[in-house]
């Protein structure tokens, strides 16, 4: 390239001050901080809304859904659990709500048996007999219709823990700002090295 063309550029770039890309990056990055921090405020308010709905008995599936939805279109909103519980989402209350009617079902199940047990053996067994034979009876009456210290059904607690990953990058005004931001930078760089080369060519 003949120097004429590279003064020409010179003359073109020189008044593109290196302050514009500078303040252009400032208020990108500044945009990007504020509304990443903003993202992870709304997803920690989702995740309460979710902790909230558990503890109540209320629509934890609503609140879940509220809280996927805003998570997979929003960057920074992962939610890893500063104790180091994993996953951060857990539904405490509803898992220990279904054990416990698991165990309630359970123990309502055996209870039935004993006491058809008992009325079942009281009828073949009077009391004038002083239920010699009515306590071998009911056992065996309970192990042919069902034990009464079965075990519940184990419920997964797997079912009731969640950790929804956020996007590297999301098309909301944190990862826009950031394109901004980054865009600038590269182009403050190339103005001045640009500049510095063309100065060097041209011995100035």
């Amino acid at each position: 390239m003949n120097k004429r063309k590279l003064h020409h550029i010179l003359v073109v770039i020189r008044p593109i001050s290196h302050w514009y890309f500078v303040i252009v990056f400032a208020l990108g990055a500044s945009a990007a901080a504020i509304a990443l921090r903003q993202n992870n405020l709304t997803a920690i308010q989702l995740r309460d809304k979710v902790f909230q709905a558990d503890k109540e008995n209320g629509d934890t599936e609503a609140a879940l859904q509220e809280l996927r939805e805003f998570t997979y279109r929003h960057m920074n909103t992962n939610l890893a659990s500063d104790t180091g519980i994993y996953p951060p989402i857990q539904l405490k209350y509803t898992y220990e709500r279904l054990v416990a009617a698991e165990q309630k079902r359970v123990e309502g199940d055996n209870q039935d048996v004993y006491n058809q047990a008992q009325q079942y053996c009281e009828a073949n067994f009077p009391q004038g007999l002083s239920g010699g034979n009515r306590l071998p009876c009911i056992k065996q009456y309970i192990d042919e219709h069902g034990a009464p210290d079965a075990k519940p059904r184990t419920i997964p607690d797997d079912l009731y823990k969640f950790d929804f990953v956020a996007p590297t990058w999301s098309p909301d005004l944190a990862g826009w700002s950031l394109v901004v931001a980054g865009f600038s930078l590269v182009l403050l760089a190339a103005r001045l090295i640009a500049q510095v080369w063309i100065k060097h060519q041209l011995d100035i």
